[in-house]
């Protein structure tokens, strides 16, 4: 996933974690969806919250979750969580990418 840093005009990269339980999701069409933040201008929190929103409207699942890991800029971890249905927040242990 790659998002644009509203501020810098920098890549913000990160791996993202979507768990829901409801109707299929088409794969293609979510990936196609992702893809398109490539040019989207916003801070991490704000990817996620929206990623939530779209996917909560357009496929109505009856549990959703979302989670994005980003790459480390300045030594600061910043993973949004967002979540419909009572759920542990995810360990916070680094990927690779980060």
């Amino acid at each position: 996933f790659r998002s644009t840093c509203p501020v810098t005009g920098q890549p913000d990269y990160a791996d993202v974690f979507i768990r829901y339980r409801g109707p299929r999701i088409d794969r293609a069409g979510l990936l196609r969806y992702l893809v398109s933040f490539r040019r989207h201008a916003a801070f991490h929190e704000a990817c996620v919250e929206r990623i939530f929103v779209d996917i909560a409207n357009r496929c109505r699942p009856e549990r959703l979750s979302v989670y994005a890991r980003f790459m480390r800029r300045g030594g600061i971890d910043i993973n949004p969580f967002r979540s419909n249905f009572e759920h542990a927040s995810p360990d916070n242990i680094r990927t690779r990418r980060q």
